[in-house]
């Protein structure tokens, strides 16, 4: 098996073509001033990348992954893309005003990262967790066969559940008391679209090629033709600097 963290490398173009953005009302939620300068940590092809460089002075982007940062790159030209992993920012000690991670955080070495991402803030600076999820609270248009598909793929595979709380990882670092928010947003595809989606997952794209290529046929048998209108919503958890 592929390693489920690389494996987003083997779909990026499917990652950043399928995948949902963020609203820019989420960051109405915290208190990051618009001249801050801002950090996007693991920050893939840059989904949350290109809506804070709408709202902020200063927007650096890192990404491990070559595959990822390349379209990152391309997409956000005007932000500074930088190599690097969560637990070795290539970053001064106190020199951003927040640190933003993105559908990523749990793919870190918290024992390592959340020490490093304190180190790269600057006092009073914040920690933003943002991550996309099913708005539950309205119906979903897919089929219930293919979303209880879905979901049986993700319990074989997925370690996202395994993670100990968020809550109980930021309080490794010198952080105050955790504040949540969200914002409900539509995630719009069409049938092929949401075809790729699935490809992008880890718990799908880590797969080897026979079974992933099964796997994909199965969804397909269960998705009939259409645009199907997923009723997210973009969540934050967020934390200041002490």
């Amino acid at each position: 098996m592929i390693d489920p963290a690389r494996s987003f490398d083997l779909a990026a173009e499917e990652y950043e073509a399928t995948r949902p953005s963020y609203p820019d009302e989420l960051l109405d939620l915290l208190p990051v001033a618009s001249d801050a300068t801002v950090l996007d940590l693991g920050a893939g092809t840059g989904k949350l990348t290109r809506v804070l460089a709408r709202r902020y002075a200063r927007v650096i982007a890192v990404e491990p992954l070559d595959g990822m940062r390349g379209i990152l790159e391309r997409v956000v030209p005007d932000v500074e893309v930088l190599a690097g992993t969560a637990e070795q920012i290539p970053l001064a000690d106190a020199s951003v005003d927040a640190v933003f991670a993105a559908q990523a955080f749990h793919w870190f070495d918290h024992d390592r990262a959340v020490p490093e991402i304190a180190r790269v803030l600057r006092p009073g600076g914040v920690l933003a967790l943002v991550w996309n999820g099913p708005d539950e609270s309205r119906p979903n248009p897919l089929p219930p066969g293919y979303l209880d598909y879905l979901r049986g793929l993700r319990r074989e595979r997925s370690t996202f559940d395994e993670t100990p709380a968020w809550r109980e990882l930021i309080a490794i670092g010198p952080f105050g008391e955790p504040q949540e928010g969200a914002a409900p947003h539509d995630h719009v595809l069409d049938r092929a679209g949401q075809l790729d989606n699935a490809r992008s997952v880890s718990w799908i794209a880590s797969r080897d090629d026979d079974d992933k290529a099964r796997v994909l046929s199965r969804l397909g048998e269960l998705l009939p033709e259409g645009t199907y209108a997923s009723p997210n919503l973009a969540n934050v958890l967020w934390a200041l600097r002490s």
